[in-house]
């Protein structure tokens, strides 16, 4: 048994894990015109929660296509959510940009819509010197009264939160998780090791190994169309079954690379799924294109043997 955990892990948020362990990155819900499905994402909100066991949910994020959807949408779909999940499980919201002003009001209109944290991403494209970066999310925690998941994903944003600079930003008191896509985990293991910072793994390959090191949790992709298969890894972790977590881990290998390594974008591919199980989706917005046939038949074929 991992003493690091305990037996306190039976509650859904801990003092190690603040949002819980099990988190989906939720798609976007959109009508067949394009438009935002609210009904839609209440009712796969609830699926999540209710029968696939997430505890907690991050709206709002490039999953969430956030680069395309308006601030009034990205609002409306916390307001929505919060009221089908109510309290049983933890809500974050994507506000993070290129602009530290629009971050900051992204960062209070989510927090006035209900949000339980924030995901705070890298401003991207821009690529800001570590000094930029630390003032850059100081001044989103000091213009809000909820938690901050910091969420580093060098590939995507073109610049990393150094581990210098990580350590220094684990002071503020409302810094308190990661969304680790760094790809490092020496320099996760490092900045675990001195301070209390909550690492969530982004990056689906790696929820294991990250978990083991002391890791949070997870915030997936996979979990918008397996969201049972990605918890049963933790949850066989926590029992001690380190054998059965591995398992369980590789038997969800071929979902994973068919959704998150095919040379598609999740969200493409995670809508793909979900539309041909019937569940709410919808199209994504451009400049996003959908999944073809023949990759939705791969898909559900490798759902359906892991399922």
């Amino acid at each position: 048994m991992d003493l690091h955990r305990g037996a306190a892990q039976t509650s859904r948020m801990t003092a190690s894990s603040p949002f819980g362990r099990a988190l989906c990155a939720m798609i976007t819900p959109f009508t067949s015109a394009g438009e935002l499905d609210l009904n839609g994402a209440q009712s796969l909100a609830d699926r999540l929660v209710s029968e696939g066991g997430c505890e907690g949910l991050v709206l709002n994020g490039t999953t969430g296509e956030s680069p395309t959807t308006t601030d009034a949408e990205k609002s409306a779909l916390v307001r929505a959510v919060r009221e089908a999940v109510g309290d049983r499980a933890a809500l974050l919201s994507g506000v993070g940009s290129a602009d530290t002003r629009h971050t900051v009001e992204l960062a209070r209109e989510a927090e006035r819509a209900g949000t339980d944290g924030l995901l705070v991403v890298t401003p991207y494209y821009s690529r800001p010197p570590q000094d930029a970066v630390e003032a850059h999310f100081r001044r989103v925690a000091d213009a809000v009264g909820v938690p901050l998941m910091l969420y580093d994903i060098p590939g995507r944003t073109g610049t990393r939160i150094e581990v210098e600079t990580m350590l220094r930003l684990a002071g503020h008191p409302r810094i308190t998780a990661v969304k680790d896509c760094a790809y490092d985990l020496l320099g996760s293991a490092t900045v675990m090791s001195r301070t209390d910072l909550a690492y969530y793994s982004g990056s689906e390959e790696l929820n294991l190994p990250l978990y083991a090191l002391g890791g949070a949790g997870c915030v997936s992709t996979v979990a918008n169309c397996a969201p049972r298969a990605v918890r049963a890894v933790l949850d066989a972790y926590d029992a001690g079954d380190t054998a059965g977590a591995a398992l369980a881990h590789g038997r969800a290998v071929p979902l994973i690379t068919l959704m998150m390594a095919s040379g598609l974008p999740g969200t493409v591919t995670a809508k793909g799924l979900l539309g041909a199980l019937g569940l709410p989706s919808g199209p994504v917005r451009e400049p996003l294109r959908p999944a073809d046939r023949m990759t939705v038949d791969g898909l559900l074929a490798a759902y359906q043997v892991l399922i």
